[in-house]
């Protein structure tokens, strides 16, 4: 009895914990969420997969659930108390020395997301555990992901991932000042690549021999980008939509023009454009003051 008294008090320090997390999490304006597989995925856009087999993972690696992610905080402690029966097993078997099987993951860099076997996970990281097998399928990805990382990082890396690889298929920084070719979202870089080989196409209708791509940038910056970016200026969108760069404003702008040209059939200049948006979606001074304090503490 007091060994069923000692498994029950292990499930109830680690809802403690659970709670603990949330709220300094909260305090510190973060979350304390596991990462979700589908996620991150959705930002890495993984190609290929590969089976590893069964291997000895380090638990302090495993950062997130294809499908229990709602169920554990980012350190894997329970989050319901309806978990409760299936942990409180899973912990007397590890107690009792029983071996269970495998979990199962996916592996994207050095980091692992759990298919199968979230309660074992969760036991094992409250008990210190180090290793844990696993069956191991493994996903590719150019970016890499680290313990601890949030989706608002790992949204960063993909962005960083992005620009570099801008900047080296293309050289454009040469002409190009990249302070203002900037964005703080995935698929903003590749979606400025197609507003040039746009503005490619309509200067070729002008010209017998193709002009390349080089020209038809410099041409797509000088002629559309830095004219709605004084337009921006112009109209100070920046201090309504804080943390948000011009290089954002210009790809939401843009976006906002051609959603209203289709839905009104009209011709409609960039600056009408351009203050609509800022009528339609600019915050408010306290909207404005809670992002920035948001913005912030979550860089801590």
């Amino acid at each position: 009895m007091a060994r069923d008294f000692i498994r029950m008090e292990d499930f109830t320090t680690a809802r403690k914990k659970a709670r603990m997390q949330k709220l300094l999490s909260t305090l510190q304006w973060k979350h304390s969420d596991l990462l979700s597989l589908y996620e991150v995925t959705k930002l890495v856009k993984p190609r290929n997969e590969t089976y590893r087999g069964v291997v000895a993972i380090p638990v302090s690696k495993i950062i997130g659930s294809e499908g229990r992610y709602h169920d554990f905080t980012s350190a894997f402690f329970p989050k319901k108390d309806l978990l409760r029966q299936r942990w409180l097993s899973i912990n007397q078997a590890h107690h009792q020395d029983i071996i269970l099987p495998a979990i199962s993951v996916y592996k994207l860099g050095d980091s692992y997301f759990v298919r199968d076997g979230n309660h074992r996970v969760s036991v094992a990281k409250a008990e210190g555990v180090e290793f844990i097998d696993a069956e191991v399928v493994e996903l590719d990805s150019q970016i890499e992901l680290e313990p601890g990382m949030t989706q608002r990082q790992i949204r960063k890396k993909v962005v960083d991932y992005e620009r570099q690889r801008f900047l080296e298929q293309y050289h454009l920084d040469s002409f190009m000042d990249m302070n203002l070719v900037d964005f703080s979202s995935p698929g903003m870089y590749p979606e400025v690549v197609n507003h040039i080989l746009v503005h490619k196409y309509y200067i070729n209708e002008q010209f017998i021999e193709e002009i390349p791509f080089e020209a038809a940038a410099k041409s797509w910056y000088d002629n559309v980008f830095l004219p709605i970016v004084k337009e921006i200026r112009r109209d100070r969108l920046l201090v309504s939509f804080p943390g948000k760069t011009e290089g954002d404003l210009y790809m939401w702008i843009v976006r906002h023009w051609d959603n209203l040209k289709s839905r009104t059939g009209e011709d409609i200049s960039i600056e009408t454009a351009s203050e609509d948006y800022k009528r339609k979606f600019g915050k408010g001074w306290f909207r404005r003051w809670f992002s920035w304090m948001r913005e912030v503490f979550s860089r801590k």
